[in-house]
């Protein structure tokens, strides 16, 4: 659950500009519409609802007493009520139209009818609501005098026919015997014809006197002060809630059709490889910075230590450590995590197989370990120098030795040669362990060939730049020379040089002193002058400003073979002494 959670606010901090770009276009939408949608004014009038005679309610019904509020309320909008609310309105819309404008509410547990209507303006729904209360009470009461008037009418002639019967029975009673059957019968009819009459004669009383009385309006219409629709809070809420929506939709379809990695999950998750140490922003430093033993990244860099020897098994010695995308994540794994292997004390060998990818990353091995550029592993395979004059002795850590990439711009070809398997060989037998800088597997088949001749590869990935089919084609190009991948190494995005130091060449070397040849004597070029090299990939070094220590220039007898770059650190920069020898190469220190 927690892995969940936490993969979704990963996508969310990945992409929040989306979410928030559709949230506010959503919000902007919903005012859009708020603005386009007319005003709708509503008023409301409360009427109270009184009993008249032939009020009756459904048996189960929702409300309780005589009335049945819920019919009073269907009539409220009757096609009657509708006519006399538009007589009233003088209004030149249809009763259909205004019924359609109009709504009833019930309060619980009263006999009171709420008529709402609504209208473009608050003056209208004022007088709508008001129009149809007074067309509905006069709709009841003209109902209920009718239903009066019709009472009164039917016990009217029913008392005329019992006046006529009367006056027929008395004429009879006139011509009939004293003491006869017929006389007891005729009487007997009297009086009750006479009793029916005098109780049709009460009823009619009652209901002649009778007023009607259908309710009253007990709160009027009142002119509303702002409208009920459009609701700019209900619409921008909604607006914003789609476009939120939508938002984190478009989020979650960049993330599944992203191919860049950004997180460590996604390098386990979506490139099925494990992570042996992940760096964050805190714990990376710029991409030529060597980590201290008990920093944050030093720390992480000796758990990728002791990690990787409990990985390796008996005899193996030689790590390669490649990158999935081009960058200085390998050079930055490879040169740390030798750096961590030699603090154990064993002797390691840090080889410099990575051509840097621009003149801005010229000898990064030799810049962050202070060692000098030249000669490397070029120069060894070439043949031009021997295995101990390639390796380098770090300053900082001495059981650390380095071989830089060297002299030439490229290496192409001599990493599938016969020399680089012997050298490798004698390195097995001379030191504890070899870490190789290999290039990346995007950009050169070398990373390949190395791991081939390796005993296990890492893998070093820079988020935001690796892509996941190059990280899967990096695996698979390790499993076809059976290379055993033991996981991957996931940094931040490194951060470049600083401006002042782009331009400063790893070693600065004085101007040479060469004496002047003579005039039936041509002068032979240096072999490491006769080096061919890549105007693309080659930094020009920047010669200090001011007269050239040691005086002036002067000339170099043809019979001195090279100058050897001998770096001091006791002073506070780096400065570079010539040592020149005839016949043989000067000791390195």
């Amino acid at each position: 659950m927690s892995a969940d959670l936490s993969h979704y606010l990963g996508v969310f901090r990945r992409h929040w500009w989306v979410v928030l770009a559709a949230a506010s276009a959503g919000l902007g939408f919903g005012a859009l519409i708020t603005q386009a949608m007319p005003k709708v004014y509503e008023s409301s009038t409360s009427v109270l609802v009184q009993a008249v005679s032939g009020d009756t309610n459904a048996s189960g019904g929702r409300t309780k007493g005589q009335i049945n509020l819920d019919t009073e309320a269907q009539l409220v909008g009757s096609g009657a009520v509708a006519v006399k609310a538009a007589a009233l309105l003088r209004s030149p819309v249809s009763p259909i139209e205004l019924a359609h404008d109009v709504s009833v509410e019930v309060p619980a547990n009263t006999t009171v009818l709420v008529i709402r209507f609504s209208a473009d303006t608050p003056k209208g729904a004022q007088a709508g609501s008001h129009a149809f209360a007074e067309a509905y009470l006069r709709n009841r009461e003209e109902t209920a005098r009718a239903g009066l008037d019709q009472q009164i009418k039917t016990l009217t002639l029913k008392a005329k026919q019992l006046t006529t019967s009367l006056s027929n029975i008395n004429n009879r009673l006139a011509r009939a015997a004293d003491g006869s059957f017929e006389r007891s019968n005729l009487e007997s009819l009297r009086n009750n014809s006479q009793n029916q009459l005098n109780n049709i004669t009460g009823r009619l009383n009652e209901l002649t006197t009778a007023t009607v009385g259908a309710g009253s309006i007990i709160s009027d219409a009142r002119e509303p002060d702002a409208p009920i629709s459009p609701n700019a809070m209900l619409n921008m809420a909604t607006g914003a809630m789609a476009g939120l929506l939508i938002g984190l939709g478009l989020a979650f379809a960049r993330e599944r059709f992203d191919r860049r990695l950004r997180s460590a999950g996604d390098v386990r998750d979506r490139g099925r490889i494990p992570v042996l140490a992940a760096l964050d922003e805190r714990t990376t430093p710029r991409f030529d910075d060597v980590l201290q033993p008990y920093g944050p990244g030093g720390r992480v860099f000796n758990r990728l230590r002791n990690e990787v020897l409990a990985s390796l098994n008996s005899g193996d010695q030689i790590i390669v450590v490649t990158g999935a995308s081009r960058g200085s994540a390998t050079t930055l794994v490879a040169a740390n995590l030798a750096a961590a292997l030699a603090r154990t004390g064993s002797d390691v060998v840090l080889i410099g197989a990575h051509l840097p990818d621009s003149v801005v990353d010229a000898a990064p091995l030799a810049r962050m370990l202070g060692v000098a550029p030249m000669p490397g592993l070029s120069d060894l395979l070439a043949g031009r120098i021997g295995l101990h004059k390639a390796m380098q002795r770090t300053p900082r850590i001495p059981s650390l030795r380095v071989i830089t990439t060297g002299g030439t711009a490229t290496a192409a070809g001599l990493m599938q040669s016969q020399r680089l398997r012997d050298t490798l060989d004698a390195l097995r037998r001379q030191t504890g362990y070899v870490v190789i800088e290999a290039p990346s597997t995007s950009s050169s088949a070398d990373a390949q060939s190395l791991a081939s001749l390796a005993d296990a590869a890492i893998l070093a990935v820079e988020l935001r730049r690796a892509k996941r089919p190059a990280l899967l084609d990096a695996a698979e190009q390790l499993s076809r020379v059976g290379t055993p991948l033991l996981g991957a190494v996931v940094l931040p995005r490194l951060n470049a040089m600083r401006a002042d130091e782009q331009n400063l060449p790893a070693v600065t070397l004085p101007a040479e002193r060469r004496p002047e040849p003579r005039s039936d004597e041509r002068a032979e070029p240096r072999p490491d002058e006769t080096a061919v090299l890549d105007a693309e990939r080659t930094q020009a070094m920047r010669r200090p400003a001011g007269p050239t220590p040691g005086g002036p220039v002067r000339s170099r007898p043809s019979e001195l073979d090279e100058v050897t770059a001998i770096i001091d650190l006791g002073s506070a920069g780096t400065q570079t002494k010539t040592a020149e020898k005839t016949g043989e190469q000067p000791d390195q220190k």
